[in-house]
């Protein structure tokens, strides 16, 4: 019995030992081992999803690189006042020829061209001996017309006086008196033609009529001068007033209703790089040229220094403010145009893809347009697009290609 005992109690010890090592063994050992199964879990989740993202990244770098790059440009706002730049001619504000108004032979003359004059200064003096014949002769006359006149006043006044007494008829008196009025017409005649005389004869001496340059001599001494009315007269000089100076400009129909009398205009001259003259719209001729749809302007120019030269070449700069109804407007080069059957259009890129908008363009600047409608100042516009871009094409804008039109 002991010993029966005895072995169900070491049996129970045994059972018992044997049921606590299990435990012992899960909570060590197990443990270990999942932990390093999740590490080389995690190591191999990381490495596979390190390497998609990868290939994620070099597939889009590959999509980029495959898509066509452009350039864009940013639009620029167009201020209200503008500078429109075009081609001048000075000229003369007074600009005469000077003819002889009597025939004869140049005696003498006293100005040469450049040389400035004053208003009534002699220029050339002409022989006119013709002239002083017809004046000696009208003159003769004249006295003969005054000597028969003063007879006629006398033999008309011893008439009355008979007359009064009945010596002499009414009719003879009558006569008489009508014969004093003759007398008197032909003294007056003769008056009036020695005057015209007079005056060709003063016409010898050529004169300035105003103050100015002389710019052309056509005329020397013993040159023959012919005033006569059935022949074209010589001009003797041409004389300029140059201390002020007009400056016609042909401004286009679109900036017609901004020039006005009063605009600023700038001046410049090739051969005198750095230097501007000012002047300033004194009238318009208030009517488009129908062959060339441009308006007529004078602008007023001081030149009381002398450096500007009558019938010269200037470029014109026009200060223009804006007209009433004048719309704001964005200015884009001409290399962003893009001509289609529908009408003008422009590439813009808008969430990665090229998108063609209709524009409206207003003035032609040359190496820029105008634009009044279409576009706003934060587009970025397609420089030198293809022919062949169409909207939605998906593009790439290169880097440091993106600028601010000047």
């Amino acid at each position: 019995m002991k010993l029966d005992q005895t072995s169900e109690v070491g049996t129970g010890a045994i059972a018992a030992d044997s049921r606590e090592r299990p435990r012992r063994g899960f909570g060590v050992g197990t443990l270990s081992w999942l932990a390093a199964a999740g590490v080389l879990l995690a190591v191999l989740l990381y490495s596979g999803i390190t390497s998609r993202a990868r290939a994620d990244a070099a597939l889009k770098q590959g999509v980029q690189e495959a898509l066509p790059t452009v350039s864009v440009v940013k639009p620029k706002t167009s201020s209200g006042n503008q500078d429109v730049v075009l081609p001048g001619n000075v000229r003369a504000y007074t600009d005469t020829p000077i003819y002889a108004r009597t025939s004869g032979y140049l005696k003498k003359w006293y100005v040469d061209i450049g040389g400035h004059v004053k208003a009534g200064q002699l220029l050339a003096e002409i022989e006119t001996p013709e002239i002083d014949s017809q004046l000696q002769q009208a003159r003769a006359q004249l006295a003969t017309a005054q000597a028969t006149w003063q007879l006629a006043q006398s033999t008309a006044e011893r008439w009355k006086e008979l007359v009064a007494t009945d010596s002499v008829s009414k009719q003879e008196t009558d006569e008489k008196l009508g014969d004093l009025n003759a007398k008197k017409a032909t003294v007056d005649a003769s008056s009036y033609n020695v005057k015209r005389l007079e005056d060709l004869h003063a016409f010898r001496m050529v004169y300035a009529p105003f103050a100015g340059v002389i710019t052309m001599r056509n005329t020397d001494v013993g040159a023959l001068i012919d005033a006569g009315a059935n022949s074209p007269g010589r001009e003797l000089f041409h004389l300029a007033a140059t201390t002020r100076l007009r400056v016609y400009v042909n401004v286009p129909q679109a900036n017609s209703r901004m020039t006005v009398p009063g605009v600023v205009a700038d001046l410049t001259l090739a051969e005198m790089p750095g230097r501007t003259f000012t002047g300033k719209v004194v009238r318009t001729s208030n009517a488009i040229d129908a062959s060339s749809r441009t308006l007529l302007t004078e602008i007023e120019v001081d030149n009381s220094k002398g450096e500007l030269l009558p019938g010269a070449y200037v470029t014109v700069h026009l200060k223009l403010a804006p007209a009433d109804g004048h719309v704001a407007a964005m200015t884009i080069p001409v290399n962003t145009l893009l001509f289609r059957q529908e009408g003008l259009r422009v590439a813009v890129v808008r969430d990665g893809k090229a998108v063609l908008q209709a524009i409206t363009i207003g003035r032609d600047f040359g190496s820029e347009v105008e634009v009044v409608h279409g576009l706003q100042a934060d587009d970025s516009v397609i420089a030198n697009p293809p022919d062949s871009v169409v909207s939605g094409t998906p593009v790439r804008i290169g880097t440091g290609t993106e600028k601010k039109t000047e």
